[in-house]
Formats: C-alpha cells, sequence, structure tokens
C-alpha cells in the first residue's frame, strides 16, 4: 500500500507554542512528543466513533482510543446527549446534585461485589484513596504493587517505583514494595520479609495474560492471612473484561477495587468502590477508628461526567458492548498476525493482549524491543491513515476499519522488513520515541528540538 506523508503544518506550529507553555507539550505523559514519531499528528481536532481528525484536516482509524479511556467510540451520541442535558441545568453546587445518589445506585447495580462508592476524577486519586484508606484502617505504612503493571498513580507512592522518581524522598520510596504478576512465591516472600507491615497489595486482575493457578485468590488469601487489604485496579480491566469487571469473569471478590478509564466513555470520572467495612471510615458516621480524609474534590461530582457515567454503564448494560471488544479484536489480530506471517516477520513484530485490549511488541535484528522500529512502524501506519499507538478497539470500530487496518499494518511491514535489512535509521525520519519512565531526558536535544 502506497503511501505519503500527510501535512503537519498546524501541529507543528502547536508543538512549538505548546512545549513553551506546557512542561511536556501535553498534560498526558502517554500523550508528549517523545511517545510518537516525528511524522505524527501532535494534535487531535475531533473525534467522531471510531475514527479521529488532527489539526491539519487529517483523518485517521484510532486505536488509542484516549488511553482505553473511550470504549463506546468518540462523541458516541447516547452519552453527550445525557451530558449535555445534566450540563444545562449546572455541573457543581454548594450541597450534593441528585444525580450523585442515581449514578451511586447505577454503579453499585454494576460492579455487583462493591457496597459503597465514592467517585473522583482520575484514576490516580482513586488508587490512592483505597490505598489510604487501607493504610488506616490496618494501621499500617507498607503497601506492595504489581512491578509487572506499568501505572498505578501519579502520587509519590508509586511514582517512588519508577525510574522517574526526582522529587520523591527516600522515606517515601522505601515505604512501597513490588511483587510479580502470576508469582504466587514472590508475594508470600514479602510478608515473610516485612511480617506485620503490609497494608494492602495492589494490582490489576490482568494485563491480557489470564491470572493462573488461582493466582488472584491465593494473592487474595495471603492479604487476608497477613492482615492486609487486597486491591485490585480495574481502570483498564473494568469496562473491557466484563461488563461487571474483570472480578465478575475471575469471580473473585476484592476488598477495594478502582475504576476510572472508560467508565464514562472519555469524560473525567472514576470511581473507589468496596466493602462497606473498609468504605465507612470515610464516612460521618462510625465512631470506632478515626477518620479518613477520603476522596474529597471540588470537581469530584460534578454531573455531567455522571450523567456520562449512567448513560455508559445504561449502553453496557443493555447492549453488546464487551462481545464486540472482543469480536473485532479477535478479527484485528487474526488479520494482522496473517500478514506479519506473510512477509516473515513473526520474530520481529508481536501481537499481544486480550481481544478487547490488544497491543504489539516491535523487536530489531537481535530480537530486543526497539523504540527505533516501534516509531517506524507508527509512522508508517500514519502515513496510511491510522493511528495506533496500541490496538484497542471500540463499539464502534467497523469491519471496514478492520480491513482498511489490516492493509495499512500490510504496507507499514513492507517498509519494516526493508529497515531490518537496511538499518532503521534509513527509513525512520528524526528520533526515535523514548519511554516514559526514564531519569534523564537526551542530552542537548529534547523531543521537541529533535521533531
Amino acid at each position: 500500500m502506497d503511501a505519503q506523508t500527510p501535512p503537519f503544518e498546524n501541529s507543528d506550529r502547536l508543538r512549538r507554542k505548546a512545549h513553551s507553555l506546557i512542561p511536556g507539550g501535553a498534560h498526558t505523559y502517554a500523550k508528549g512528543d517523545d511517545q510518537y514519531p516525528v511524522l505524527s499528528p501532535g494534535f487531535i481536532r475531533r473525534g467522531a466513533g471510531s475514527h479521529v481528525w488532527d489539526a491539519d484536516g487529517n483523518e485517521y482509524i484510532e486505536y488509542g482510543m484516549g488511553n482505553r479511556a473511550v470504549g463506546l467510540g468518540h462523541a458516541y451520541p447516547p452519552v453527550i446527549k445525557a451530558a449535555e442535558e445534566a450540563l444545562r441545568n449546572g455541573c457543581n453546587f454548594t450541597r450534593p446534585a441528585e444525580i450523585e445518589v442515581e449514578c451511586a445506585e447505577a454503579f453499585l447495580d454494576t460492579i455487583t461485589s462493591a457496597e459503597m462508592v465514592k467517585f473522583c476524577k482520575d484514576g490516580s486519586d482513586a488508587t490512592s484513596g483505597a490505598v489510604r484508606l487501607a493504610r488506616a484502617y490496618t494501621g499500617r505504612d507498607m503497601v506492595a504493587c504489581c512491578g509487572d503493571h506499568p501505572f498505578f498513580s501519579t502520587d509519590d507512592w508509586f511514582i517512588g517505583t519508577t525510574k522517574m522518581n526526582a522529587g520523591i524522598p527516600e522515606t517515601v520510596r522505601r515505604l512501597t514494595l513490588t511483587f510479580h504478576y502470576n508469582d504466587i512465591e514472590s508475594v508470600q516472600a514479602l510478608f515473610e520479609q516485612h511480617p506485620g507491615r503490609i497494608a494492602a497489595l495492589i494490582l490489576e486482575p490482568s494485563r491480557g495474560e489470564d491470572p493462573k493457578n488461582d493466582f488472584l485468590h491465593e494473592t487474595k488469601r495471603l492479604c487476608h492471612e497477613n492482615g492486609a487489604l487486597f486491591i485490585l485496579d480495574e481502570m483498564i480491566t473494568g469496562f473491557r473484561w466484563h461488563t461487571r469487571g474483570a472480578q465478575a469473569l475471575y469471580d473473585i471478590e476484592p476488598d477495594l477495587s478502582c475504576f476510572g478509564k472508560a467508565l464514562g466513555n472519555g469524560f473525567s470520572v472514576s470511581a473507589l468502590a468496596g466493602k462497606r467495612e473498609f468504605m465507612r471510615l470515610g464516612g460521618l458516621d462510625h465512631t470506632d477508628r478515626p477518620r479518613v480524609f477520603l476522596l474529597s474534590t471540588t470537581h469530584g461530582a460534578e454531573t455531567h461526567a455522571l450523567a456520562a457515567a449512567i448513560a455508559t454503564m445504561r449502553v453496557y448494560r443493555s447492549e453488546p458492548v464487551i462481545e464486540h471488544l472482543h469480536a473485532q479484536g479477535r478479527k484485528l489480530r487474526e488479520g494482522l498476525e496473517q500478514v506479519i506471517a506473510r512477509h516473515g516477520l513473526q520474530s520481529f513484530v508481536k501481537i499481544v493482549g486480550r481481544p478487547s485490549c490488544l497491543a504489539y511488541a516491535t523487536l530489531d535484528r537481535a530480537s530486543e524491543a526497539s523504540q527505533a522500529f516501534r516509531s517506524l512502524f507508527l509512522q508508517e501506519t500514519i502515513r496510511r491513515g491510522v493511528l495506533m499507538p496500541s490496538l484497542v478497539v471500540s463499539y464502534t470500530h467497523s469491519n471496514e476499519d478492520i480491513e482498511r487496518t489490516i492493509e495499512a499494518v500490510d504496507g507499514a511491514l513492507g517498509v519494516y522488513a526493508l529497515a531490518l535489512d537496511q538499518g532503521v535509521e534509513r527509513y525512520l525520519v528524526g528520533r526515535p520515541s523514548q519511554i516514559v519512565y526514564r531519569r534523564f531526558n537526551q542530552d542537548g536535544a529534547s523531543a521537541l528540538a529533535a521533531g
């Protein structure tokens, strides 16, 4: 499939302005210029369904879906309508809005393992609220997160475990431990090495690989045997694995769980939910334990975001959203693996993850993960009208979208094969993308300057 580089004049102009006004040029590190090749759309103007249009008017089939926050599709009409109707009556008041109760009921009718819920605006607040609640309930200071899962929070308790830990005191960093997914011995070792110190373990139910040998249930058992809480981060899995969360799919009831992303189909709403025994500590009625300052934000329950969440949950519960995500993901995977095989690139390009939440790996000639080849792959799919930092489908990804994507990847793989033989630098324009968690930027050049 032949391709021509689309124009990016407006994006490039906005890039220069953004980097002078915003640290990193974006408000989310995963959306930053350093995550994309030089030849890429810097800014999106609008989206509809599975397609987006950039600042220069170029159209793409899109597979990032707002970092997995958009499950139904961009500007999904029933969700937009619900938010618009709520906004006409105001979005923020001195006392709680009626819709806060309605949304809580809708959420707890959906996530049936939970008994109470509190809404907030992003995933970091929800997971950090869960950690604070666990520490208050247990009286312990240490927590453990799954080291195989890439992100839990912007707060110190998690970022301190990454290479990008500047500004976080060593005393704080020492309070968070890590373990490995599907490795129950690593969980057992933490409790043996830190007896009576660990307040909670937090992990995603899955990153694509299913739990083996009852890993989730065994981890919960070890938590309870050692007086710790078991917390599931369902930001991604919650409305992609199963309508009622991966916890329903895997038949596991956490003490606390955190939801967000697709909960409002892109609107800013997240949730901390759990058993009443723990959640009540953030309430007004208990007298047996100290009060916990739990998720108190001015914008935490804006009416339009809760209306969007209610509308989104209604669609998930009444229509075959999860089934569609899996079906389209399977079609996409099968088609891509066929063209990968046709190019003889099975050792260099791999499709990974659950059909409803696919990703890909790009390897160099030495079979090592390569940011340069990832950038080349992105560059060539962008040139062919597909924006795919991942392969995350939505409810609005059609069969035609899948077919066009497979065709685009087919063309991109032809360039990938040439780059393996002749050197990636011959085909990649500009610098490669970089990983988010790095201690220093490149010497002498920022992603902006390199672009």
